[in-house]
C-alpha cells in the first residue's frame, strides 16, 4: 500500500501579464466642498451688510454708540420727513399700525423694535409711535441716530470748527 504525494495540483494558474486595475476609492474628497463653502460663507459675510433697510430717512446725529448685532432681523419702523411710515421697507397707515405690529409681535420671539424719524419729524408724532409700538406689543424700542453728533459737553460737535 503505498501512498504517494502530488505536486503542482490539478488547476494551472496562468502567468500571463495582465494589468491590474486600481482597488475603488471609497473615501469622499471633500477638498472641494470645503473650498466651496469658504466661497460661500466669503459671499454671505460680504453681501449681508447690504441687506439693510433702504428707505433714505435723514437722521439725527448723537454721540451714542451703536447696539451689538442681534441674531434675528431687527423689525425696524421708518419716519421720513414726508410724514410716510414704514414697517421695514412697507408703507403702513397710522390706523393700521397697532393692528400689524400685534401680528408680527406675534409671530417673534424678540420684542425689540428699532425706530428711525427723521430729525424734521415733530416730537411729538415720534411719541405717539412709540405710544403705538408699546401698544402693538414692542417694549423694547430703540432710536436709530447716526454717530459723530455733538455733546452735551461740547466735544466732538462736527457742526462746530472751535
Amino acid at each position: 500500500m503505498g501512498a504517494s504525494v502530488q505536486q503542482g495540483g490539478g488547476a494551472k494558474k496562468r502567468r500571463g501579464r495582465r494589468k491590474s486595475r486600481p482597488a475603488a476609492m471609497a473615501e469622499i474628497n471633500v477638498t472641494p466642498f470645503v473650498d466651496v463653502m469658504l466661497v460661500l460663507l466669503i459671499i454671505f459675510m460680504v453681501a449681508a451688510p447690504l441687506l439693510t433697510v433702504g428707505v433714505p430717512v435723514e437722521l439725527p446725529k448723537t454721540a451714542a454708540q451703536a447696539l451689538p448685532s442681534e441674531q434675528e432681523e431687527p423689525l425696524t419702523v421708518t419716519l421720513t420727513a414726508e410724514g410716510t411710515m414704514l414697517i421695514q421697507t412697507t408703507e403702513t397707515a397710522e390706523d393700521d399700525l397697532i393692528p400689524k405690529l400685534r401680528a408680527i409681535a406675534a409671530e417673534r420671539g424678540d420684542n425689540k423694535v428699532f425706530l428711525r424719524a427723521d430729525g424734521a419729524i415733530a416730537y411729538e408724532r415720534v411719541m405717539r409711535v412709540m405710544g403705538a409700538l408699546n401698544a402693538g406689543g414692542f417694549n423694547n424700542i430703540g432710536l436709530v441716530t447716526d454717530t459723530g453728533g455733538p455733546r452735551l459737553d461740547g466735544t466732538g460737535d462736527a457742526g462746530n470748527d472751535g
